[in-house]
């Protein structure tokens, strides 16, 4: 599923208003609080200047600090910013978490600049926004082609600003720096966890269980890696170039262990299958692992199984997602599935307050909890019959934002 600006905004208003709420607390909704857009001048090896377009968007604080990540991708434009802004103030109120949505990004590909380039980058976009972020204010992350050493540099930086410590300033930092340790895994783990859930709630057994998984990347890779290890059967995979199907199941080992950098594999067998052609085959669950190419409405109207879960979101398009809903198919939103990501960083943002470190076994059993305490949120909307679990999704993770508004009295 990937909604446009304006189709956010819709879906916003939808909710809100399916809800009770009035026009004076959505028109706080569908708009963000703060759009910040900066200019950052980087000196590039070669002694020219070089500028850089940044931004920061806050989409509501009404429920505490703000949070989202900071996308560094060539493709990232204003209007981008502020659709993953109102989607994270969602996510954050699916999670129940005491944050509200934000998002940044700069305009680059971090591929093309040198290590220091991305470093003077980095530190410069901090400068930029400094006065507007915080431990108690807006609270960044790493997203797209960011990273944990890239967090690094700015931890660093708000730091030195600040003239203290501020590891709480930012989240997705590597483990030395206050950071969560084995944060990849965590979250392809959170993943897991939410499918496993929603194969039981299907009526299913994850023994047994025969499962496509579309994208081969390092998630999908992960899922077919944990299905066959728990007794799942998975009898079709696809990369970007096609897909493989067998059966009695794939032999995932083998195939994990030819699979190269990219996530590809299909290209070593020459009788790999179109991709909607798997969708044709017999099978219980249908798992949407990479948006490129997402399920399209055409695979959708021939799948078989009774569950499809959209592991990232856009793994599902939104004509597919209406098909399927048509088909009684039951869809998990990628909205849902997302929400590691969000449970990891206000995990780490309350470490780094407390100034306390969890062991493994706890952060596990807290992620665990907590990915099927929203499941369970969405779910109980879910089943009065009057909404859709996108719909659905929108009104649980909008309603405390809703109500903070409501009570504290900002009309």
């Amino acid at each position: 599923m990937e909604i446009s600006a304006h189709g956010t905004q819709q879906w916003i208003r939808s909710a809100l208003s399916r809800m009770g709420y009035g026009e004076a607390v959505i028109e706080q909704l569908i708009e963000p609080q703060l759009c910040l857009t900066v200019r950052i001048p980087v000196m590039m090896d070669n002694g020219a200047i070089r500028i850089f377009t940044g931004y920061r968007v806050q989409h509501h604080n009404a429920v505490g600090p703000t949070k989202g990540g900071i996308r560094f991708h060539p493709d990232v434009n204003l209007a981008s910013i502020i659709r993953e802004a109102m989607i994270m103030t969602i996510k954050c109120g699916l999670a129940g978490v005491p944050f509200g949505g934000a998002k940044g990004g700069i305009a680059c590909d971090p591929r093309e600049l040198s290590f220091r380039e991305l470093e003077r980058l980095s530190r410069g976009y901090v400068r930029a926004i400094s006065q507007i972020v915080g431990p108690t204010k807006d609270i960044p992350a790493p997203d797209g082609l960011s990273n944990s050493r890239i967090m690094a540099w700015m931890a660093d930086e708000y730091s030195r600003l600040r003239e203290c410590d501020a590891r709480s300033f930012i989240t997705g930092k590597p483990a030395v720096l206050g950071g969560i340790a084995d944060r990849e895994r965590l979250l392809f783990h959170s993943v897991l966890l939410l499918l496993e859930e929603s194969i039981r709630d299907a009526g299913l057994s994850l023994t047994g269980a025969r499962i496509i998984i579309r994208g081969f990347g390092e998630l999908g890779a992960y899922l077919a890696a944990e299905i066959h290890r728990k007794g799942g059967v998975v009898i079709g995979l696809s990369d970007r170039y096609g897909a493989l199907y067998e059966e009695g199941g794939l032999d995932i080992e083998t195939l994990l262990d030819r699979r190269d950098s990219f996530g590809t594999v299909t290209r070593l067998f020459h009788t790999r299958l179109a991709h909607d052609e798997i969708c044709d085959k017999p099978h219980d669950v249908f798992v949407g692992a990479t948006s490129t190419p997402a399920l399209g409405e055409e695979g959708a109207a021939h799948l078989s199984g009774r569950l499809v879960f959209e592991a990232v979101p856009g793994g599902v398009h939104l004509s597919a997602y209406r098909v399927l809903l048509q088909r009684g198919v039951t869809v998990v939103p990628g909205i849902l599935s997302s929400l590691g990501s969000v449970f990891l960083s206000y995990f780490e943002w309350v470490q780094n307050k407390e100034g306390y470190r969890w062991s493994k076994e706890q952060l596990e059993s807290r992620l665990q909890e907590r990915m099927i305490k929203a499941y369970r949120r969405l779910q109980d909307v879910v089943r009065t019959g009057e909404s859709d679990p996108l719909l659905a999704a929108a009104m649980v993770g909008l309603r405390p934002a809703a109500e903070a508004i409501r009570i504290r009295g900002l009309l």
